[in-house]
């Protein structure tokens, strides 16, 4: 059995590596995008299991991403952003997101 892949797409590239080293720990293979246009072309070259998605990124935002990869994938999709009102978590999840977790996070609860 394979391990699991998951694609980062995010422009802070602290985050992402602080996602991938947590990540990786735990046993998962890492992808890395830090824009919409980059997560975009990954998610059609790599097979991905699931993609944490900012929402605020240059080129194209998480929520376009979101809308585009739905079009023709089910891959999981977790939003990860600083937008903390209802509306956007609302905005996310209706966009096509699976769940949506709010910057500040702790790394230990999105590998729980």
């Amino acid at each position: 059995m394979r391990n699991k892949n998951i694609l980062i797409i995010d422009d802070d590239k602290e985050i992402v590596e602080l996602l991938a080293v947590y990540l990786r720990n735990e046993g998962y293979n890492i992808y890395k995008a830090y824009d919409g246009d980059e997560a975009l072309q990954m998610i059609s070259t790599y097979e991905v299991d699931l993609m944490i998605l900012d929402i605020m990124m240059p080129k194209r935002n998480g929520l376009e991403v979101c809308q585009e990869v739905r079009e023709n994938n089910t891959v999981p999709i977790l939003m990860l952003s600083a937008k903390a009102e209802d509306m956007d978590k609302i905005l996310g999840l209706m966009t096509g997101a699976d769940d949506y977790m709010i910057k500040p996070f702790n790394p230990l609860e999105l590998v729980a």
